[in-house]
């Protein structure tokens, strides 16, 4: 007699299995053509083989969700064609019981996606973050940090790296206080943002009351190189470890941060979004035949429906992004979604 233990070991292992064929078959495609189209600008393979890589590895959070998806439709009909279903079926099992397995590797996959692909990822992706990262707005760069203490504004025509600080070319500081009332403006050749805060040793200064003076000027700041350089990454370029102290920092200086909220909440219900479509496979993979199995057409539809969700989950993520939908209501209603439609439908097909 099968124990439920042993079978939910056996579904495990088909369902790794399918997923990891989908796997395997996906990524081979994208590293091969990436290798192909960045070896002219490598000098040498292996220095293509590695970008090659790291442009996969950036790629994986795209496909991951169909490479589910079609996994658990392949493992499924693996089980149909080999009769296996029957077995599975004839131990007790309900198709709710037989999807727990499935649901449980979806989840390990998302789980392992989020704590260890992505942060791997990152770090390898975003090693060569510099100045150049810098967006410029009416062809100067702003920087503005608020905190108790009240506003500092910074305008700069041009920066440059030197010994981890940030040098700003041609900038003016604006100080105010914490009800937005001027207290001095500071402008100098170069002011440099190290660890220790903004800095420059021949500095014009302007009180409140217009006196100006020439002075070594510093200031004490939450920004520093990393920060001011961060700040500028997308959300998908930061780690998932990282995300919310960053958010904080980004937060204390008066940055949007929503997209990286956004980011956020993909990142941790990654597993959730995971079990989403794995349901779905399961409920797409329901079927009274045992033989004649029409994989192709399930298959087909299946992919149809999750380009269609893909649009959808974008959609949500993107008024999340902009502020029309809460964040975190962003994010999960897609996969909550998915999951109820696909329990219905499982629901309402009989046992075979």
């Amino acid at each position: 007699m099968f124990k439920p233990k042993i079978l939910t070991r056996f579904l495990m292992g088909r369902f790794f299995a399918g997923v990891g064929t989908v796997m395997l078959i996906v990524c081979g495609i994208i590293f091969a053509i990436t290798f192909v189209e960045r070896l002219p600008s490598n000098p040498t393979p292996s220095a293509a083989i590695i970008e090659a890589w790291v442009r996969l590895l950036e790629y994986v959070p795209l496909f991951l969700p169909l490479a589910v998806f079609m996994g658990t439709l392949f493992a499924s009909y693996k089980l149909t064609k080999s009769t296996e279903n029957i077995i599975v079926a004839s131990a007790g099992l309900s198709p709710y019981q037989s999807a727990k397995p499935f649901l449980i590797s979806a989840a390990l996959i998302g789980i392992i996606a989020t704590t260890i692909i992505n942060p791997y990822s990152v770090n390898l992706s975003a090693k060569n973050i510099t100045a150049e990262n810098l967006k410029l707005i009416d062809d100067a760069i702003w920087l503005r940090e608020s905190s108790e203490n009240g506003t500092i504004t910074l305008r700069a025509k041009d920066v440059r790296v030197k010994n981890n600080t940030l040098i700003f070319q041609d900038a003016i500081v604006f100080k105010q206080s914490i009800d937005s009332k001027l207290q001095e403006s500071i402008e100098a050749g170069e002011i440099k943002l190290s660890y220790n805060g903004l800095e420059t040793q021949d500095a014009k200064i302007w009180d409140i009351n217009g006196i100006k003076t020439n002075s070594p000027w510093h200031v004490n700041t939450l920004l520093n190189p990393k920060t001011v350089l961060d700040r500028y990454l997308q959300p998908d370029q930061i780690s998932f470890w990282n995300l919310p102290e960053f958010i904080k920092k980004m937060e204390k200086i008066g940055a949007s941060v929503r997209g990286h909220l956004v980011q956020l909440w993909i990142l941790l219900f990654l597993p959730l979004t995971m079990i989403s479509m794995a349901a779905l496979g399961v409920a797409f993979s329901q079927t009274r035949q045992r033989r004649n199995y029409s994989f192709g057409i399930k298959f087909g539809t299946g992919i149809i429906a999750c380009f269609a969700l893909y649009f959808i989950t974008n959609m949500f993520n993107a008024l999340g992004a902009t502020g029309a939908l809460p964040t975190l209501l962003a994010v999960i209603a897609p996969p909550v979604i998915i999951i109820a439609l696909a329990g219905v439908f499982i629901a309402s097909f009989d046992a075979i």
